[in-house]
């Protein structure tokens, strides 16, 4: 069976974040998905079985586990869905845990239609100060992963991590991920994603380009600046762009995805 590479939210080659993605003809046994993601070793693995045109299941596995929401290995399984699967299909709907999720292509762009994450001003705390070397000004949780912001792009891009102050931290502790969030001069808003999961597979939290965490920022952000539409960059080492739209309880992400690789495993699924 064939297996694609390809880079997420990236403008070129080797920014965005990576993700392998595999075209099935049935979804394979968990045990076997799980092999797969840990023998590739990338962030992300998707599986995906076309079920009509246009239409597909999908899921996610880390090489820890599956998962139930992942924006970029899902915009990268719209790419190779219009590429490979149905070229030329230019909406596209997949089934995955966390409900039906849709995206579009035009040009090079893909966009995503995700749940808006849930967020509600909190106080900052002195964990939280203790974990941004004091740069935390706002925070934003409800459940979900917590937002906060700091007060400038130059200095979110220095801040330099302490894995285990980030740790300790109220819900990263249980396995979500921490946004560090801040205003920009040519983008809208700038963030960084630390994310727990990623910890044991590379020893670093810190994910190159998160479409969910988009979804956490977009309410902040929106309420902020004043406006529904708006463009960000995470600004990792790899880094990558997002479009943003709030639509009430949705949220459109955009990116372009680059093909790395493909070549063959020895499964016929």
């Amino acid at each position: 069976m064939r297996q694609y590479i390809v880079d997420a939210f990236a403008e070129e080659l080797f920014t965005g974040n990576p993700a392998a993605v595999l075209p099935c003809k049935r979804m394979p046994d968990s045990a076997l998905m799980q092999s797969i993601a840990i023998e590739n070793n990338y962030s992300e693995t998707a599986f995906v079985v076309r079920t009509g045109t246009g239409a597909y299941s999908l899921r996610w596995f880390t090489p820890s586990g599956e998962i139930d929401l992942c924006g970029h290995a899902t915009l990268a399984s719209a790419y190779i869905a219009g590429e490979f699967m149905d070229p030329g299909v230019l909406e596209m709907r997949f089934q995955t845990l966390s409900g039906e999720l849709r995206a579009t292509r035009d040009g090079d762009w893909i966009t995503l239609d995700f749940p808006v994450g849930k967020t509600k001003p909190v106080p900052v705390t002195e964990a939280m100060l203790a974990a941004t070397d004091g740069l935390a000004r706002e925070a934003y949780f409800d459940g979900g992963d917590l937002v906060l912001v700091v007060e400038s792009e130059e200095a979110l891009a220095r801040f330099v991590p302490n894995d285990d102050l980030i740790l300790r931290l109220e819900g990263v502790e249980t396995g979500l991920g921490l946004i560090l969030t801040a205003p920009s001069a040519k983008y809208d808003f700038v963030s960084r994603y630390f994310y727990p999961c990623s910890y044991p597979r590379t020893g670093v939290m810190e994910d190159p380009v998160t479409g969910r965490a988009h979804t956490f920022m977009a309410p902040v952000w929106a309420e902020k600046l004043g406006k529904t539409r708006m463009t960000a960059r995470q600004i990792s080492r790899r880094g990558g762009v997002v479009s943003v739209r709030l639509a009430g309880d949705r949220v459109f992400l955009g990116g372009k995805v680059r093909l790395f690789m493909e070549g063959e495993i020895p499964f016929d699924l």
